[in-house]
């Protein structure tokens, strides 16, 4: 069974290419179910990597909004469970009778972002307002990022079959990347991996590789961060939720190229004339 740092396995195939076919094996990522317990009750089962599962349990404490911070989990053990892993959490007395108050069940196809949301309302939940978030990028500043989080996944170098979120600082770099077979894991370990390190969202940009679906946006927004770079394009609600929250959202972000929805104000990009973007100093 794979262990918690196990993120690969190898598998024979057969490579088949420009007619020429050779026997061998390949690194895939492993994919296990993942519980994340609070007070000894299974609040989801998601489909994941077994690699940075405490981050896992406390990004998505935070993403779920059933905690304000790390202080406010008690206790978190990893539990090797027959296929997979229990994260099993204790939250402060008050947050944990709140929880059982409103506990849903999530089911765990890695797809799915809001699997066992009970109501449009829980769904399209109020944000935090990242209106006054300051925050300076310019346009090489958001290519960097998105060629520094293609650098830093590692995981992907070996399987090429993950998804990875990265903390990237204008000034810094890439500060932290994690990857999992769920894109929503992967932003979860992420904003899990910088409550942890003690670092403010809002300081820097979150990196993304897959689409912008609104609960990317959303946890995005609760993580706090002013800026979304994603490599490919957002859902129109996600792009909606993002203006209404005053969150930057750049997406289609591709060699030289992006595209901003929302907040350009926070991206210094040059002038555009005649159609065609002039960056200037």
């Amino acid at each position: 069974m794979a262990k918690v740092n196990s993120s690969t396995a190898i598998a024979p195939r057969i490579a088949v290419r420009a007619g020429v076919v050779t026997p061998g094996s390949r690194a895939l990522p492993e994919e296990v179910p993942v519980a994340l317990s609070f007070g000894g009750t299974t609040q989801a089962v998601m489909m994941a990597t077994p690699a940075d599962l405490h981050d896992f349990g406390v990004g998505f404490a935070l993403s779920e909004a059933l905690v304000r911070s790390p202080d406010d989990i008690v206790s978190l053990d990893i539990v090797e469970a027959d296929q997979g892993f229990d994260v099993q959490m204790r939250l402060a007395d008050g947050l944990q009778a709140a929880l059982s108050d409103r506990r849903r069940k999530m089911a765990g196809p890695v797809g799915c972002g809001l699997c066992g949301i009970e109501s449009i309302e829980e769904a399209l939940r109020t944000l935090p307002d990242r209106k006054a978030v300051e925050l300076a990028f310019n346009a090489e500043d958001v290519r960097e990022a998105v060629r520094s989080l293609s650098i830093h996944q590692k995981l992907r170098a070996e399987t090429g079959a993950v998804h990875a979120a990265g903390f990237f600082h204008p000034d810094r770099g890439m500060l932290c990347v994690r990857e999992d077979v769920g894109r929503h894991n992967a932003l979860d370990k992420l904003i899990g991996a910088i409550a942890r390190s003690g670092s403010t969202a809002a300081d820097g940009a979150i990196v993304i590789t897959s689409r912008v679906s609104v609960d990317m946006v959303q946890k995005a927004v609760i993580a706090g961060t002013g800026l979304l770079i994603a490599v490919s394009a957002p859902t129109a609600l996600a792009v909606r939720t993002a203006e209404a929250s005053g969150l930057t959202l750049v997406g289609v972000a591709r060699g030289a190229d992006f595209e901003i929805f929302t907040r350009p104000d926070r991206i210094k990009t040059g002038r555009i004339k005649q159609g065609v973007e002039s960056d200037v100093a």
